[in-house]
């Protein structure tokens, strides 16, 4: 194998790489560089040693938004349609206009941190200024995962954008009500048909999604077991609403109080009259929030419904997955061991609580302490 550079003009080289096949035909390779003379010599044998050694990669016009195309159609059937949605918004709207016109090939590290730059400062695509921090994060982990890609597919060398540099993400500010704030919010809501909604968000920490998919059949109402099944979760696409599995993805029981259990039979016997008035029966598998017919609820109904009721209230305007966080806040601060909160939220990890949560550990701390000084102490003074 072996090369040698054309100049085209001045600072323009044609590198030409003759390669031979078995049967000792020759082929040529063009590679066009800019720079000056030594630095294309420096580039010919950079690609003979590459050669050489099995990781060269043959020369395309390909373009990074070409290859975005390819890439989502790639994982579209490996992925759920909400994170394939998230992923084309991401580089088809994001990324592209930023480094779309890029060859895939000639793509480094450089070019990235330079396009994550003008992100942070002239990123948003009404011109009104720059994008956050964390959405540049989110564009830099969703490409580091398709130049991955382009690496196996032998497009890249190495992928450039591992060695890009992330932007700093400050942890943002947990909204949550605290006692108080909870019972004006259920008094607030208690008349309408958000109440069991936000019952079961605030008082029980299930997500969004989860509310939306849960039927009578995962609701036991018994005097000694009362609970609820989490089996499914609702995802609200473009296509419309699927149904799968949690996103721990894995089902978990969720304890109920007497008073939760008992708004839930009242509720129970509301929706049975009034599906009964419309000639439906109220059926096992039926949903637990559903439209006055039993059909489902989608999860952005929920969503529109409460910032329309939470508008009316003087309390804090917050999201409704932060209901969530308020029952998690609530629990812990109310010396609920970490584990068994964790179970309750369906954390894959107990360490996701904590570090979700470290804002409530200091009282914890802090009650910890008093408790062992004070066992000490008894122990000292009781001693003869």
């Amino acid at each position: 194998m072996n090369g040698h550079i054309r100049e085209r003009s001045p600072g323009k080289w044609a590198i030409v790489l003759d390669i031979y096949d078995e049967t000792g035909k020759r082929r040529r390779k063009w590679h066009s560089f800019s720079g000056t003379k030594r630095q294309a010599q420096e580039e010919c044998s950079r690609l003979i040693t590459a050669l050489k050694s099995g990781n060269y990669i043959e020369p395309t016009k390909q373009t990074v938004a070409e290859f975005f195309d390819e890439w989502l159609m790639f994982v579209k059937p490996s992925v759920a349609p909400k994170t394939h949605e998230r992923y084309a918004e991401i580089l088809q709207k994001g990324v592209a206009p930023l480094l779309g016109d890029v060859t895939l090939a000639r793509l480094k590290t450089d070019r990235i941190d330079g396009a994550f730059a003008k992100a942070l400062t002239e990123g948003r695509r009404d011109g009104s200024g720059g994008l956050s921090p964390r959405t540049v994060h989110h564009m830099r982990r969703v490409l580091i995962k398709a130049l991955a890609q382009a690496v196996t597919w032998d497009r890249l060398i190495k992928n450039p954008a591992v060695a890009s540099t992330a932007p700093k993400v400050e942890r943002k500010q947990m909204l949550a009500y605290d006692a108080a704030q909870t019972a004006a919010l259920l008094e607030a809501v208690k008349d309408t048909r958000l109440y069991v909604p936000v019952i079961l968000a605030v008082m029980c920490g299930l997500r969004r999604g989860e509310i939306a998919a849960l039927r009578w059949q995962n609701v036991n109402l018994g005097d000694n077991l009362r609970s609820i099944s989490i089996v499914t979760s609702a995802e609200q696409t473009k296509g419309g609403v699927r149904y799968k599995e949690p996103k721990s993805g894995k089902a978990r029981a969720v304890a109920l109080s007497a008073n939760v259990a008992a708004e839930l039979r009242k509720h129970r016997a509301t929706q049975a009259e009034e599906q009964l008035r419309l000639g439906v029966r109220l059926a096992d598998d039926g949903f637990v929030v559903a439209q006055y017919d039993g059909s489902p609820l989608q999860p952005r109904s929920l969503t529109h419904e409460w910032m329309r009721i939470i508008q009316k209230t003087s309390l804090p305007r917050i999201r409704f997955h932060d209901l969530r966080h308020t029952h998690a806040s609530q629990m812990l601060a109310s010396g609920v061991h970490p584990k068994v909160a964790s179970e309750r939220l369906g954390h894959s990890t107990i360490g996701i609580t904590l570090d979700l949560y470290s804002h409530v550990m200091p009282g914890m701390q802090a009650d910890a302490a008093e408790q062992v000084d004070l066992a000490i102490r008894s122990a000292v003074k009781a001693k003869p």
